[in-house]
């Protein structure tokens, strides 16, 4: 079965930045890959989605407009930059996939998930 491994993470200054990536196992052509995000006390959330050619990706959320999704099916990676981080951003942030055409954002929908990598942003 596909796993997927999370890295980037650590503590960062409120306003900096943070590269994330997500290695797969094995290659993912056809899976749509997405990043969520849970922080203490709170349900997990979409951060971003991208299709398995990379073509499309969608945002959800409140790193809208900081972040940006993308994969490099060659590696079997997938990435996930962050900028202009706020304290409020701190949670862990996990990896999913799920096989199939459709570009999923809902938890449920995802079948696959990485163990997940701790971002703390201090004020």
């Amino acid at each position: 079965q596909l796993q997927l491994a999370e890295s980037g993470g650590g503590l960062v200054q409120a306003g900096g930045s943070l590269n994330l990536t997500c290695t797969a196992s094995d290659s993912t052509p056809r899976y749509a890959m997405a990043w969520f995000r849970q922080a203490p006390g709170k349900d997990r959330e979409g951060v971003a989605y991208i299709n398995w050619s990379g073509a499309t990706a969608q945002y959800s959320g409140a790193l809208n407009g900081r972040c940006t999704v993308s994969r490099d099916n060659d590696k079997r990676a997938i990435y996930l930059r962050m900028i202009d981080l706020k304290p409020e951003d701190t949670a862990i942030y996990y990896c999913a996939a799920v096989r199939g055409a459709a570009l999923p954002t809902k938890v449920a929908e995802y079948t696959l998930w990485g163990q997940g990598t701790q971002v703390t942003v201090s004020s």
